[in-house]
């Protein structure tokens, strides 16, 4: 509990402990940045309750289609394992031969959602390829937790993200990084509005003022922004004292540490 309000991280990944540190390793090398936690559970968690948090919205990422239902099997046995504390996201590749067998089968592990990279997976957005994910997911109700963002690729920036929100107007998507990763308050002028289109606030705060954080989700609205910290990346109770120092009042708090992702990932 953050001042007596319940607190939702809405952006974290976890990997077994036998390839936590390469896969960590792996993430620093692609962003030139150095993670502060391991990617394990038990570290998440301590982290976690240091911070205050309540819940952790965990997932992982396949770089090729025969690491996806490993994958999904290995989030949903942690969420197993820690039902108070997880909710779990399965992960997809446009490559698979059976994307419907792999939404059929994260669903009957009870899995709320799917996140997809389009920069480390290496496909744009708008590619022909990630059609059969959209239609499904929205048709199954499934939100995209989707890294949005990056100047130096051409795979998730809103020129290739807004088509597709337009076309599937029923996805529930999750632009992580407040929509766009190393381009946050170009993001923020094209994204503003959407209806099914939502942000985390994870991967931002190093690089933004207080004040530039602040005006982002107002321009968002509190009714369309989760936090999370991409863990782990970054320092669970520093990310939360950086949202705390914003000067949002109960409502926007309230709003961005719980009710969105309870109502994005159907918690209640």
């Amino acid at each position: 509990m953050i001042n007596g309000i319940y607190a939702i991280d809405a952006h974290c990944h976890i990997y077994p402990e036998k390839i936590a540190q390469k896969a960590v390793m792996g993430t620093d090398n692609f962003y030139s940045t150095h993670s502060v936690g391991s990617g394990t559970v038990e570290d998440l968690l301590k982290r976690g309750e240091e911070a205050g948090i309540d819940k952790f919205i965990v997932q992982s990422v396949a770089t090729t289609p025969k690491q996806v239902q490993s994958i999904n099997e290995f989030i949903a046995n942690e969420v197993a394992a820690n039902p108070e504390k997880l909710v779990g996201l399965g992960t997809l590749h446009p490559d698979s031969q059976d994307i419907k067998g792999d939404i059929e089968h994260l669903l009957s592990l009870g899995l709320k959602g799917v996140k997809l990279h389009p920069d480390i997976q290496a496909f744009k957005i708008d590619d022909w390829r990630c059609l059969k994910i959209y239609e499904l997911c929205e048709e199954k109700g499934l939100p995209v937790l989707m890294h949005t963002g990056d100047i130096r690729y051409d795979y998730s920036n809103p020129n290739r993200l807004l088509p597709i929100l337009d076309i599937y107007t029923n996805l529930t998507v999750i632009g992580a990084h407040l929509g766009g990763w190393s381009l946050w308050e170009t993001a923020v002028d094209e994204y503003k509005g959407i209806k099914n289109f939502y942000v985390d606030c994870s991967s931002s705060f190093y690089s933004l003022k207080p004040e530039t954080a602040k005006e982002i989700i107002r321009k968002y609205g509190a009714d369309k922004v989760l936090f999370g910290t991409d863990y782990p990346m970054w320092d669970s109770k520093s990310e939360m004292e950086y949202f705390l120092s914003l000067g949002l009042d109960e409502w926007e708090i309230k709003c961005i540490l719980n009710m969105n992702a309870k109502r994005v990932f159907n918690l209640e």
